[in-house]
């Protein structure tokens, strides 16, 4: 019974983050915009520092009328959201927070199964633009498979480099295995997953299969409602996962200058929170790739980069072994 119990609670709190910080992730970006951009808009409602413009948003997508195009295949219409939002969940299990088994469940080959889950979510955008019977949607859609299929190789490289130097794939191995003096020769690996998962989520400057001034909204164009706001949703989850990830292989997750054990969660979410903070700014900073550029950088540049990072991980093993 006690057994059950410890796996209850853990799905519950894995829950309750996965409920609660994509939110604080979506209010954050609101506020940070306004101050960056001038946006006096999300700054009103509510009264104070717009308190409540989060609520608003959440009223306004309830109050929206569900609709379904005529032409469209109305399964999978419906089912979109909830495949590119699942995904998502089904990470925050497997990444650790803190020491002494502080994760949902710890995997052996956890780091694989983050990265293949994570794939995942781009069937919802498949399904999406399939289903919506909009050549626009179909468009933005098949450009989501490809950025997906580009920069996943890179991602999967930068994330093999530390499993070398940890010499686990289990993910809590390797923020055990963690040493300070990686950070100088892991963060060419570190850039180049977090920008490839920056990619992969569609975020600005990677946010062509969503381009307003190309293809309207890619594949989610015919979406409205709680539905849109589910991919919405799936949006800020996709950057908590990933900047969770980052900061629990290359900068050492709980690891802190200070009181790792009984603030180790705490270290967690504060390099969590400040890598979060980076992705809001850059989206406010760099204007968007063209489809070209976006296809450049990953072939020439991350992936040598990559491949560049694997091959120094081995030497320094070598020589730390020898």
């Amino acid at each position: 019974m006690s057994d059950a119990l410890d796996i209850a609670l853990r799905l519950i709190a894995v829950f309750v983050v996965f409920l609660v910080l994509p939110l604080v992730i979506g209010q954050t970006e609101h506020k940070v915009m306004a101050h960056m951009q001038g946006r006096l808009g999300p700054m009103y409602a509510g009264g104070f520092h717009g308190w409540a413009q989060l609520v608003a948003d959440g009223v306004k997508f309830a109050q929206k009328e569900d609709i379904v195009p005529a032409g469209a295949d109305r399964r999978i219409f419906q089912l979109a959201p909830a495949v590119a939002l699942l995904p998502y969940l089904l990470v925050l299990v497997a990444i650790p927070i803190g020491p002494h088994n502080a994760v949902g469940q710890a995997l052996d080959a956890g780091i694989f199964f983050v990265l293949a889950v994570m794939g995942v979510g781009v069937l919802g955008s498949l399904m999406a633009g399939w289903a919506s019977a909009n050549k626009f949607s179909l468009l933005g859609a098949l450009r989501t498979a490809a950025q997906l299929l580009a920069y996943e190789l890179p991602m999967l490289l930068a994330a093999a480099s530390v499993a070398m130097a940890a010499g686990t794939l289990s993910l809590p191995g390797i923020v055990a295995a963690f040493h300070w003096w990686w950070v100088p020769w892991q963060i060419v690996g570190g850039v180049v997953f977090f920008t490839a998962g920056l990619a992969e989520l569609q975020r600005p400057p990677f946010d062509m299969p969503v381009a307003d001034s190309e293809i309207i909204f890619g594949a989610y164009t015919e979406y409205t409602g709680l539905r849109f706001a589910l991919f919405l949703l799936a949006e800020y989850a996709g950057i908590v996962v990933l900047c969770a990830l980052t900061s629990v292989l290359f900068l050492g997750g709980w690891h802190g200058p200070f009181g790792a054990d009984g603030l180790g969660w705490l270290w967690t979410l504060l390099k969590t929170a400040l890598l979060a903070f980076g992705v809001i700014w850059l989206r406010v900073t760099y204007p968007r790739l063209r489809e070209d550029q976006l296809q450049k950088l990953a072939w020439t540049g991350l992936i040598p980069l990559a491949l560049a990072q694997i091959a120094l991980t081995g030497v320094v093993k070598v020589v730390i072994s020898s």
